[in-house]
């Protein structure tokens, strides 16, 4: 990977876990950042509501080995307070912006839900770093936020991490060396549900859903591997809360305080035809009371399968090929993806500024997620959750659409 020199500038959207690190998991940008770019990052800006939240955030950065970087940080209540300042010549231009807020702000061309289009045209050539969900506007939304974009020539990336794991990256390699086609795709993705205590997460009006959330993760790595998906092939099926095997024993919030079309469904199973003959699946379940989740991705091909499990943790591959019955394992101990998705978007903002490319050249230096690529996930989670509210209304049940959505088929 190049190295990187010279100073980025660097400003956050967002002062939450995703940005700035929580106990419940490995995410933390401004970390990865740090450990990317050391004494050249330089951090202008955060922009956050909750005034306490930032202001523990910079106490924290200022007082570690990172303090230079945050030493001159300005903060702002919200994104027009700091647009208002941009245009005034008062605030420092960023190279980068990071977005790490609820989809329900951002990633639309609505008035104050389009926080890109807001800064890429108050801010031209800005890089966009975009967290998942993208959104939880319309689909047609989301994509048309893409051409607006694309557009104006923004380099973005969408925080897809779990294509940069060392374990995805083999299985790539290992099917362009042997001329592979895919002929299906097997994904599971179970949660642990004990811990999750954010109600808006068990609220589908305000998280869209697990699958549209949580299970976008290998939604995206299944089209990583299938390729695009006819979205009117997708059939799909729900256990929902008032079945007798949705009844959850320990969930941590007060679900009763939720209204009951509005709660989310316990597993979700879905199948699909790509566009070049393969099939997929993937099943989402909210059923493990510990503390890993038990995740796991097949790939067939003619003579091949290739295993992926716990991508969390410990990532490990499972390879049968014809020249043995037996699987060959491979590990990839210490891998770091949120690093390396870091790492590769410093990379491609620095050759950015060197050659003046951007998302509308085209070329997007190592970035394996772009907004155009990311849309077509969200496309498909929506069309599983769609789908499996459709059964569930044959069936006499309450599922609904969200309001804000509209068909994708």
């Amino acid at each position: 990977m190049p190295g990187v020199v010279g100073t980025l500038k660097v400003a956050f959207v967002g002062a939450g876990g995703i940005n700035f690190g929580t106990v419940e998991g490995p995410w933390n940008h401004s970390t990865r950042l740090e450990q990317t770019l050391g004494n050249n990052l330089v951090v202008t800006a955060i922009i956050d509501p909750a005034p306490p939240r930032r202001q523990q955030v910079l106490e924290f950065k200022r007082l570690s080995s990172a303090g230079p970087s945050y030493e001159h940080t300005k903060e702002y209540d919200s994104l027009p307070a700091y647009l208002h300042d941009m245009t005034a010549g008062t605030a420092d231009k960023p190279d980068m912006i990071l977005i790490g807020v609820p989809p329900a702000f951002h990633g639309s061309t609505l008035p104050g839900k389009d926080m890109e289009l807001a800064l890429a045209n108050a801010i031209p050539n800005v890089t966009l770093f975009v967290e998942k969900p993208m959104s939880s506007s319309s689909v047609q939304d989301v994509m048309l936020v893409g051409k607006h974009l694309e557009a104006s020539r923004n380099l973005v990336s969408v925080g897809y991490f779990m294509r940069y794991l060392q374990v995805v990256q083999k299985m790539k390699q290992l099917i362009a060396e042997n001329n592979l086609t895919v002929m299906s795709t097997m994904a599971r993705y179970t949660c642990s549900y004990a811990h999750i205590a954010k109600k808006d997460w068990w609220m589908k009006s305000i998280s869209c859903s697990p699958i549209v959330e949580q299970g976008t993760h290998f939604c995206d790595l299944s089209r990583y591997f299938g390729g695009d998906v006819e979205i009117s092939s997708v059939q799909a099926h729900s256990v929902e809360h008032d079945e007798p095997p949705g009844h959850l024993s320990v969930i941590p919030i007060d679900e009763s305080s939720i209204p009951p079309q509005d709660r989310v469904p316990r597993i979700t199973t879905a199948i699909w035809k790509y566009t070049s003959g393969a099939v997929g699946t993937i099943v989402h379940g909210i059923n493990l009371q510990g503390t890993k989740y038990n995740c796991e991705l097949e790939v067939h091909a003619d003579g091949w399968f290739l295993r992926m499990v716990d991508p969390y943790n410990e990532p490990k591959l499972y390879v049968r090929s014809p020249l043995d019955d037996a699987e060959q394992l491979y590990t990839f101990p210490e891998d770091d993806p949120y690093l390396s998705q870091m790492a590769v978007l410093v990379d491609a903002v620095k050759l950015g500024k060197q050659q003046d490319i951007g998302e509308g050249t085209g070329k997007t230096g190592g970035i394996l997620s772009s907004w155009e690529d990311a849309s077509k996930t969200y496309e498909l989670t929506w069309a599983i959750r769609y789908a499996a509210e459709a059964q569930l209304r044959k069936r006499g049940g309450s599922g609904q659409d969200v309001q804000s959505q509209t068909k994708v088929n």
